[in-house]
């Protein structure tokens, strides 16, 4: 038992049940002090405004920074939602989540296996917890450090009805779950290292996730690729896109193709939101070999 890993979770607790104790409005005020509150005292604020310097640089500092100011505080409203996941997911359309755009593709593969895929934008975890009330589904999930965290985050999925997956065991048990008609909620935009597909992203050879296209191919089941955005009254819209194109039968890398679609999927959505994203990551920190060994 590590004491700094009880302190986190005194932490996490107390937040918790602070803002589970305030209307839910009042609850992303808070929200909002706290992710400015985080930007202020500089939390990984260097590699959010590389990473927003390198993705948009044809825009004036002033607006990168207005970028940036709106993420922290969206950052901030996730964090004070997450413990009423389950009441966020169960709660009918039009209390938190104000619009389901695409549900007509999510009819189209009730009672058969299909990925889920998105990245880290928005509160992508109510994303999935709410389309998983539509349908049986599971999350690929890497698991924390902290095992008391981690703990209280799995019973908050559990209670929103979520199956877990854990990401070692990812590939078997979700072909396990495909197979017996589930869906399979995937993330699929931080840096992959070695063990990912370089694809272009904002210009740039990304390294980036294969095993939502692998898993989707070998599986043989559709992806469908879903975001999900806040509205200005605080609440969410979320939209279903149409199951993406399959490559070409005589495609030499089918899977690099289909995670280079989605990696453009995702880059179009977050220059339409780029508050929306998790810029706090160092999404492009493994370079491709040639400019490795340059």
């Amino acid at each position: 038992m590590k004491p700094l890993h009880v302190l986190e979770a005194l932490g996490v607790q107390g937040l918790a049940a602070t803002v589970r104790a305030l209307p839910w409005r009042t609850s992303l005020g808070v929200g909002e002090w706290l992710g400015r509150r985080a930007r202020s005292l500089g939390v990984r604020r260097r590699i959010a405004e590389e990473n927003i310097a390198r993705a948009f640089p044809e825009r004036a500092p002033v607006e990168r920074d207005r970028i940036l100011r709106a993420h922290y505080a969206e950052l901030g409203r996730v964090v004070c939602e997450y413990p009423r996941l389950p009441e966020l997911a169960r709660s009918p359309l039009g209390r938190y989540v104000a619009e389901l755009r695409g549900r007509k593709h999510l009819e189209a593969v009730r009672g058969q296996g299909a990925v889920l895929l998105t990245g880290h934008f928005g509160n992508f975890e109510l994303l999935g917890a709410f389309l998983g009330h539509i349908h049986a589904t599971d999350f690929v999930v890497k698991p924390l450090t902290n095992p008391y965290v981690e703990r209280t985050i799995g019973d908050l999925r559990a209670a929103a009805r979520i199956g877990q997956i854990p990401v070692g065991s990812a590939m078997r048990r979700a072909f396990q779950a495909l197979r017996a008609g589930r869906w399979v909620a995937l993330l699929a935009d931080q840096d992959a290292r070695k063990h990912g597909v370089f694809v272009p992203f904002f210009g740039q050879p990304t390294s980036t996730p294969v095993g939502p296209a692998r898993l989707a191919l070998r599986a043989g089941v559709p992806i469908l690729p879903g975001f999900i955005e806040r509205r200005p009254d605080g609440r969410h819209a979320i939209e279903v896109l149409p199951p993406m194109e399959l490559p070409e039968v005589d495609d030499p890398d089918p899977e690099r193709t289909l995670t280079a679609r989605h990696a453009a999927l995702l880059e179009g959505r977050i220059r339409r939101y780029p508050e929306m994203w998790f810029w706090l990551h160092r999404r492009w920190k493994t370079r491709p070999p040639a400019i490795s060994e340059g």
